[in-house]
């Protein structure tokens, strides 16, 4: 029951506010941050904070905020961070990630990447129905939110990439909604994932998904089709 106690510590609105804020932002975050963002006083964010922490839902640390270190510098602050740990609940109980496993495993087995592969993007063409592919990355990111995937816009903004030019407008996602299989799995279950995704959006739309991994992060991005058009 330690997985229910956890998320029942989210049903406070303050705490569950602030544990938002946190995972929302992919870096540590600050007491005086996350109580500003939350609209509440830094003490009862403290409060909430360390109670996030307590239940494993949130990692804390310290450091210095100010960028600055040696005398004068300050006094190391305490930040936090989501916790990687996952947290499930179902009653009764169920074990869909074991079955995910076996059958991941018999597939990579059984060299089925490329089957398993167009039935990912049947479901996600299907799951798309009669709709348009995505517009643009702002629906993009509608599509992706809704499935979990903490989907957040880099680049652009006057952003240069390494060569010096103007830096294109990336959709990378903070979450994997099939992590813990993908760990195991990668080449097999990123395929699945990418090939989901291209239904889901639409193939032929002005967006496009693609896969540039990166740690911590889901493989996948998405990013607009006319970047690689030449």
């Amino acid at each position: 029951m330690k997985d229910i106690d956890a998320i029942a510590a989210l049903q406070d609105p303050v705490r569950r506010r602030l544990y938002e804020y946190v995972a929302a932002q992919g870096r540590e975050v600050g007491r005086n941050e996350a109580a500003e963002a939350a609209g509440v006083a830094r003490t009862l964010a403290a409060h909430h904070l360390d109670k996030l922490v307590r239940a494993g839902l949130l990692e804390s640390g310290s450091r210095r905020l100010t960028g600055r270190s040696g005398p004068g510098a300050g006094r190391p602050a305490k930040v936090y961070t989501r916790a990687r740990a996952e947290r499930s609940v179902s009653l009764p109980a169920r074990d869909y990630r074991t079955a995910a496993e076996l059958l991941a495993e018999a597939a990579e087995g059984a060299g089925l990447d490329a089957a398993l592969c167009a039935s990912a993007r049947r479901r996600g063409d299907a799951e798309r129905g009669s709709v348009a592919p995505c517009g643009g990355l702002a629906e993009a990111m509608e599509v992706l939110a809704a499935r979990g995937y903490e989907p957040h816009l880099e680049g652009g903004g006057g952003a240069q990439d390494a060569d010096g030019e103007a830096a294109e407008r990336v959709v990378r996602m903070r979450n994997c909604p099939f992590h813990a299989v993908a760990e195991r799995f990668p080449p097999l279950v990123c395929g699945m994932n990418l090939a989901l995704l291209e239904g889901l959006l639409g193939a032929d739309g002005p967006v496009r998904a693609r896969m540039d991994a990166r740690p911590g992060e889901c493989c996948v991005v998405v990013e607009s089709s006319k970047n690689n058009n030449g």
